[in-house]
């Protein structure tokens, strides 16, 4: 689908030498980094690859920018699961503790100490000047959207459950995350690359990306209106003890990024599960019309 507007290089984030060859051969004004092994149950059969490519693989992203000897704006995207969940009601805001209890949020929490240490180390904003080297972190939420056929997510679980007519195993009914559509934490990354390349001094920091507090949703919560949305379905609860273990409340309080990058939500939890279960559809229907299709979806959010 992006052949035809993009010049793409497969690589592993781990193999430095190759990292370093894209980005000095691209030359890029911007980076946006979201390479990631993103799977809180995968983190627990490879932990040590995990680190290796969320940590490690953000230093040799960080190594390739520090090579270039021009001004580069680099957005790095982490997760809401940086911050040490205590299972408080109230939503996280960006200057609260990080830690990680399963090695995927932990992964990500060094992430954000090595993000920081280049960014004191290499890219000081007291001499910007110097290096025109800026850095921002993005921290979404629970991310939902077409596209995604991950193992052991929830979204791609339903789907592939309603598909084949059976029900959906549901592991934690009753946890609750920031679900939005993948659209807004996209449009919130550019924004927030705009507002950093136009002001570098003024915006290299963490910003938390999701949707109103009120909006995070239970587990069940999501499951039901998936139903509703696809027109049919059903699930039921596996109530196996020993699973590993998962944060059950997790919220986002992104006041900073409304009052000071201008940005907000603009879908509502059901608006953002109708276009997901419709992009779905959509699959299933007709897979060689996609790319209209998700541009279609794009542009109307855009205009909304």
């Amino acid at each position: 689908m992006i052949d035809h507007i993009c010049n793409s290089v497969i690589a592993d984030i781990r193999d430095r030498s190759k990292i370093l060859t894209s980005i000095l051969d691209f030359q890029p004004d911007f980076v946006f980094h979201l390479a990631a092994q993103p799977l809180v149950r995968r983190s627990y059969e490879i932990p040590s690859e995990t680190f290796e490519v969320n940590a490690i693989g953000t230093a040799n992203v960080l190594d390739g920018v520090r090579l270039l000897n021009k001004k580069c704006t680099v957005i790095l995207v982490t997760t809401d699961k940086v911050y040490q969940n205590n299972e408080w009601v109230y939503p996280y805001r960006e200057d609260d503790r990080l830690g990680g209890y399963d090695p995927y949020s932990a992964s990500k929490a060094c992430t954000e100490l090595v993000i920081n240490s280049y960014r004191s180390s290499f890219f000081n904003l007291k001499q910007y000047n110097k290096h025109l080297k800026a850095i921002a972190v993005g921290r979404a939420g629970n991310v939902i959207g077409g596209g995604d056929w991950s193992s052991d997510r929830l979204i791609p679980d339903i789907v592939r459950a309603f598909e084949a007519q059976c029900p959906v195993i549901v592991r934690n009914p009753y946890s609750v995350r920031p679900w939005q559509h993948v659209i807004e934490p996209v449009v919130a990354y550019l924004m927030l690359g705009c507002k950093l390349n136009e002001q570098p001094k003024e915006h290299g920091e963490a910003y938390n990306f999701g949707p109103y507090a009120a909006d995070a949703m239970s587990v069940v919560d999501m499951l039901n209106l998936s139903i509703k949305s696809w027109g049919s379905g059903t699930f039921i609860l596996d109530e196996q003890s020993d699973r590993p273990h998962e944060a059950g409340l997790l919220k986002l309080d992104i006041s900073k990024a409304i009052n000071v990058l201008g940005w907000k939500p603009k879908l509502t939890a059901e608006q953002a599960v109708k276009l997901t279960m419709e992009w779905y559809g959509e699959f299933f229907r007709n897979p060689t019309g996609l790319d209209k299709y998700t541009e279609y979806q794009i542009m109307n959010y855009l205009n909304a």
